[in-house]
């Protein structure tokens, strides 16, 4: 038996990795991790859509020496069997060239360390014509004129990735200045969610900065961590073969006290529903979303539920993270505990609930609807003791009272239920605060106040607990201006 040397043909490799599943946003995900992985604290995205298109990301991270960069440059130039440091973003050593090439035939880097640049190109289209892996190495008046060469240039150090030749960008499209625009827009929401961390200060971690043609990424927190009505629950660890894996879960607001903003933010296009379960992140950076990895089903109940869990790069070979690192799945020994976690919040959830037909309690808040729950299920019953129809009871007859409790046990038995989970299901948000509930409302507060002197004590009682009174709780904004209007 002898050996013998077969290198894979350049063009024809090439030209298959271009289809590896590669899409603007996880190529450009894949650069921002190689930027953040060389301590770089400004990332830029540049595009032109016009004349010679290009992509250019700009960082001013420590940069690469001429025999660095030739290394990163060559297909696999990273073994990931080896272990690599903690914060080291990378897995195969194929993300700088797969995620580039997918987008476009010709790739340039330039980088500059301890003041001297260098630079390396591959062009697709004279592999093909030559048949080998001939790659291109730039001379000064070469990169002199690359687009943003100055901008590097007046940096300590830092490194230029630049695309041309977008041919996958612009596939099908009628102009490459509608292709781009379009895709970039979706990268900017895509990007501000998987590095939200980064763009925010954490711990002692500096925040970094993103921008998109000098735009600055917004921060995607999924987990809404900054608003007043998101719980986080207690976080958790366990081990997996001597790595910690952290595990942190939130439970957002309801949507009726977001706004349209916070809703996007929560949910976006895929709808609160589609948007729960576990949030994997590899050293801060986002993986993988909105699944329950088949430990669970994606129901009404869970649909606030997200949690945060944190892995670090020593497990990847376990996870089975594919070279996007768009992709990945827990090992059993990671799911066991994950398994655990669902259930942990079912029971936090399962805490407000008594299984015995008792109303659920709403502290001091006089509500219309009372919700009774028990093992049958949910079932809602006007609350007879609000403040306004016991008022209202009290001045009708005793022989019209039966016929008004039968008018209530009518509108109880007619309650939409089966309509109004199909609207939480769609995350259809009511218009609380629209003219038409404003009207109605002012109406209702006028017939209450009308027939009360201005200085009673019944009237000042009205106007200090209107608040608490439904429908008026449920309307803050308007409440508030109507409680205004009639103090005066």
């Amino acid at each position: 038996m002898r050996e013998i040397q077969h290198p894979p043909h350049a063009a024809s490799l090439m030209e298959s990795m271009r289809s590896i599943g590669y899409t603007l946003e996880s190529a450009l995900a894949d650069l921002i991790d190689n930027s953040i992985s060389a301590s770089a604290k400004k990332i830029r995205i540049e595009f032109r859509p016009y004349d010679d298109p290009y992509v250019a990301i700009i960082d001013d991270g420590f940069g690469m020496s001429p025999d660095i960069l030739i290394n990163a440059m060559r297909h696999g130039s990273t073994n990931p069997l080896i272990e690599r440091a903690v914060d080291d973003m990378g897995r195969y050593g194929l993300g700088l060239k797969t995620s580039s090439l997918s987008q476009c035939r010709r790739m340039t880097v330039l980088s500059k360390k301890d003041n001297h640049v260098s630079a390396y190109c591959w062009d697709l289209d004279i592999v093909v014509e030559r048949g080998a892996w001939v790659m291109l190495e730039l001379n000064t008046c070469d990169y002199e004129q690359v687009p943003h060469f100055r901008d590097l240039e007046a940096q300590t150090s830092g490194t230029i990735v630049l695309w041309q030749k977008l041919d996958k960008l612009v596939a099908g499209e009628g102009t490459a200045e509608a292709a781009i625009g379009r895709q970039m827009s979706y990268a900017r929401e895509h990007l501000a969610l998987v590095f939200h961390r980064f763009l925010a200060k954490e711990g002692n971690k500096p925040k970094i900065g993103i921008y998109i043609n000098g735009a600055s990424l917004p921060i995607s927190d999924p987990f809404l961590s900054d608003h007043k009505s998101t719980q986080p629950l207690d976080e958790e660890s366990f081990t997996v073969e001597g790595r910690k894996v952290k595990v942190k879960p939130f439970i957002l607001p309801h949507f009726s006290k977001l706004s349209n903003a916070e809703l996007q933010q929560a949910g976006g296009g895929e709808g609160f529903r589609n948007s729960q379960g576990f949030y994997i992140y590899r050293n801060r950076r986002l993986i993988i979303w909105g699944t329950w990895f088949r430990l669970a089903r994606k129901d009404e109940l869970s649909k606030l539920a997200r949690v945060r869990v944190d892995i670090p790069n020593s497990l990847d070979h376990l996870w089975t993270l594919d070279i996007k690192k768009s992709a990945a799945h827990p090992p059993e020994a990671v799911r066991l505990n994950l398994k655990r976690t669902i259930e942990r919040i079912r029971s936090v959830s399962g805490r407000t609930i008594t299984f015995r037909g008792k109303k659920v309690d709403n502290s001091d808040l006089s509500l219309g609807w009372n919700e009774i729950i028990d093992r049958g299920g949910v079932r809602f019953e006007i609350n007879r003791e609000h403040s306004l129809i016991k008022e209202y009871m009290s001045n009708l007859p005793s022989s019209m009272l039966s016929e008004f409790n039968l008018i209530l046990s009518v509108v109880e038995s007619s309650f939409p239920a089966e309509a109004l989970y199909s609207r939480m299901a769609s995350d259809v948000k009511p218009d609380f605060n629209s003219e038409a509930v404003a009207e109605k409302l002012r109406s209702l507060a006028s017939s209450l106040f009308t027939n009360m002197p201005q200085e009673s004590v019944a009237r000042r009682s009205l106007l200090n607990t209107l608040h608490l009174l439904e429908p008026f709780n449920l309307h803050p904004i308007i409440t508030k201006k109507i409680v205004e209007e009639f103090s005066i």
